[in-house]
C-alpha cells in the first residue's frame, strides 16, 4: 500500500474483513500490529493464540482521533490535554476504562485500558473507514522482544493464521512511549521513542 496516500479500495477491503471478524495486521508509527474488530471474541482468542499472550495483557484501542476517547475511557482534565497536546504520536495512555470497553478487554485488576491514536496514514484511514476504534496489540512473535517491522518476514511466518496482511513497508523499530495516566500523577510506563519530557 502506499504509505502516504492508501488506496481507499485496499482500505475498504481490509474494513470488510475487520467487520466480519477477521484478523489484520496493519502498520503504525511503530511497527507492525494485530487489530480486530472491539466486540470480536473470536478473533481476539486468534490474537491471543497468534502472539501466545495470556489474559493479563494489556490491549490497546486504537482511535482515529480523541473525539473517541470519553466514550472508552475516563480522562480528567489535566490528563486530556497532555494526550491532546502529544497525539498522533509514539505514545500509549493507560486510562480508566469506562463501561463501553468489553471486560475482555480491559486490564482485570485496575480496569485499565491502553489508548492510542498512531502517527500512521494507513492506520487513520483504516480506523476512518471503519468508524470505530479497533482492537490491536503489537506484533511480536513469540520469543521476540521487539515489534516486527518487515512485511515480508510477516507474511512468511503468519500469512495462514491471519486474514490480511496490509504491507506499509519496512517500519524499523520504533517501540511507543507508554504513559499512565490513570492517577493523580502521570507515570511513564515505558520510555520509547515518543519523547517522554511533556509527562515528566
Amino acid at each position: 500500500m502506499h504509505p502516504e496516500n492508501p488506496q481507499a479500495r485496499l482500505i475498504n477491503q481490509a474494513v470488510a474483513i475487520i467487520r466480519n471478524g477477521g484478523v489484520i495486521v496493519y502498520p503504525t508509527d511503530s511497527g507492525y500490529a494485530l487489530g480486530c474488530q472491539l466486540e470480536n471474541k473470536q478473533a481476539l482468542e486468534r490474537i491471543c493464540r497468534i502472539r501466545r499472550l495470556d489474559d493479563k495483557h494489556n490491549f490497546t484501542l486504537l482511535c482515529r482521533d480523541l473525539s473517541e476517547l470519553s466514550v472508552y475511557a475516563r480522562v480528567e482534565n489535566t490528563a486530556y490535554r497532555l494526550i491532546r497536546n502529544n497525539t498522533p504520536g509514539r505514545y500509549t495512555f493507560i486510562l480508566k476504562a469506562t463501561k463501553e470497553v468489553p471486560r475482555r478487554l480491559a486490564n482485570p485488576k485496575r480496569k485499565t485500558i491502553g489508548i492510542r491514536v498512531p502517527d500512521n496514514q494507513i492506520a487513520l484511514d483504516l480506523l476512518e473507514a471503519l468508524g470505530e476504534p479497533m482492537m490491536s496489540t503489537s506484533l511480536i512473535l513469540p520469543g521476540n522482544d521487539y515489534t516486527e517491522s518487515d512485511p515480508e518476514a510477516i507474511r512468511d511466518h503468519l500469512e495462514h493464521a491471519v486474514d490480511c496482511i496490509l504491507n506499509g513497508g519496512y517500519l524499523g523499530e520504533q517501540p511507543t512511549t507508554v504513559v499512565d495516566l490513570s492517577e493523580d500523577e502521570p507515570q511513564i510506563l515505558r520510555h520509547g521513542t515518543g519523547d517522554s519530557t511533556p509527562f515528566e
